[in-house]
């Protein structure tokens, strides 16, 4: 009876462990391992048919060029400020 009752009680300690550290973490640890949470600057270059901030390598906003070349039409570019301006 008494090892039985043993093997119960020692299958719900079991459920219920969790790790728990040793000892308190130092700030400079904890400092260390947030070293990497910083936020990262974005690298906005100036469009160079319109003069506007847009990010490196992706589409001018505003213009719709890219590489020197029209990729959008203007008209497209004010369809889809609109839609967004109505939600």
């Amino acid at each position: 009876m008494f090892l039985s009752h043993f093997f119960c009680k020692h299958a719900l300690l079991q459920d219920n462990l969790m790790a728990v550290p040793k000892r308190k973490t130092t700030p400079s640890k904890r400092n260390m391992r947030r070293s990497h949470h910083g936020l990262a600057n974005v690298n906005s270059v100036e469009c160079p048919n319109c003069g506007e901030l847009k990010l490196s390598h992706h589409v001018c906003a505003s213009c719709g060029y890219y590489n020197k070349k029209s990729v959008i039409l203007k008209n497209n570019l004010d369809e889809d400020s609109e839609l967004e301006s109505d939600n």
